[in-house]
């Protein structure tokens, strides 16, 4: 994900260690969910026992068995959601996570993946707006190396699926910038080209041409987006801003 050794992005980038050396020195940019969880009880399936019906009786059976399922469906995902809301809150964005916590969060989120609503996010508009990441495993985003007051507080992430363009925006203390060009590789999978950074948000650099990576969104609904990157890394994203849109 790391661009050099002192810019990052949300997005992971094919950069190789060996052509590390050769980057630019930058100040480090990335794009970051406090929740409050009600308990809520565990969701039981409906069932009827029909077996004393006649045969016609039979395709009332099957009518009716169609409507717990899709419900019970429904609250499966809210729970999952809930729980691994719940799960990643005390974790300061995976800062403080650890491998256990890491692991716990990561199976939540494939069961979470596995209910996925939206089988073609690059085509809905839910994915258009300015989200904030909640939890990552990027080091380089979380810059666990440095002090905490030298770490950025908030990072967020804009998509325009429309125009196929992306923004990474980092706060507090540096406010640095990356916009991308993004490129569909399938129906939820995107290429990303790096094209500028502004560094505080006003000093516009070229990016080199190796800022490069892939993102696949394998979670999406309107509050909600999870995606995983080219470098094995987790990223978990809450909705702020869905019209929000990235500047021309």
């Amino acid at each position: 994900m790391a661009l050099s050794p002192n810019f990052h992005t949300i997005f992971a980038t094919s950069q190789s260690s060996s052509n590390s050396a050769a980057s630019p020195k930058l100040p480090a940019s990335h794009s970051s969910l406090s929740s409050f969880h009600f308990p809520t009880k565990p969701v039981k399936s409906n069932s009827y026992n029909l077996s004393g019906t006649s045969a016609p009786d039979e395709k009332w059976r099957v009518n009716i068995s169609f409507f717990p399922a899709f419900l019970n469906k429904g609250k499966d995902a809210k729970v999952l959601k809930e729980e691994l809301l719940v799960a990643i809150a005390p974790l300061d964005r995976g800062a403080d996570a650890t491998p256990e916590d890491q692991q716990r969060v990561d199976q939540l989120a494939r069961k979470l993946e596995a209910v996925n609503p939206i089988k073609g996010p690059l085509k809905s508009d839910l994915l258009n707006g300015k989200w904030e990441l909640i939890y990552t495993t990027s080091e380089s985003i979380l810059q666990t190396q440095r002090p905490k007051f030298l770490r950025s507080t908030t990072n967020y992430q804009a998509i325009n699926v429309d125009t196929l363009r992306a923004q990474n925006m980092e706060s507090w203390p540096f406010f640095n910038q990356v916009t991308a060009d993004l490129t569909p590789l399938n129906a939820k999978k995107v290429a990303v080209k790096f094209d500028t950074f502004k560094i505080g948000g006003l000093i516009p650099i070229k990016a080199p041409g190796r800022a490069r990576g892939e993102l696949e969104i394998t979670y999406l609904d309107e509050e909600l987006r999870i995606s995983r990157g080219d470098k094995g890394n987790l990223f978990i994203l809450k909705m702020v801003d869905p019209s929000y849109r990235i500047p021309v």
